[in-house]
């Protein structure tokens, strides 16, 4: 994500929910450990891979995955696997100055015109197979 021209005094100031406060947060985290060093696009890339097959594997085995499949602790470990997948994303954005919620925006439109719900409503064939 770019870098807003100055960064709030506190995250308080911005909404709750924002990625820009995750943002915020995660650069404090670091900076408070001295971590930043470490957080390079590969690392933060090859850590948000580490987190992400984590989460796949509480899926691992299952016949579909779907809630009446998982107990309670399972769901507690996909909700924390979860958050760090959120949160290594939101740092890997950071570094590589990508501003991910107009990313997101953008690939949603760019995919509402790959797949047109009037051709692709209930066929999950990839784009290149309409």
């Amino acid at each position: 994500m770019s870098a807003p021209p100055s960064a709030p005094a506190s995250a308080a100031a911005l909404p709750a929910d924002s990625l820009l406060e995750l943002r915020e947060l995660t650069r404090r985290f670091a900076r408070a450990r001295d971590w930043e060093q470490f957080h390079t696009p590969k690392n933060l890339a090859m850590a948000l891979s580490v987190e992400v097959a984590e989460l796949a594997e509480h899926f691992q085995w299952l016949a579909t995955g779907a809630d009446a499949e998982l107990d309670a602790p399972a769901r507690e470990g996909i909700r924390q696997e979860l958050a760090d997948v959120l949160l290594y994303l939101v740092q890997l954005a950071d570094q590589c100055q990508v501003d991910l919620r107009q990313a997101a925006l953008e690939k949603i439109a760019l995919n509402g015109e790959k797949y047109p719900a009037e051709v692709v409503r209930g066929d999950a064939r990839k784009s290149d197979r309409y």
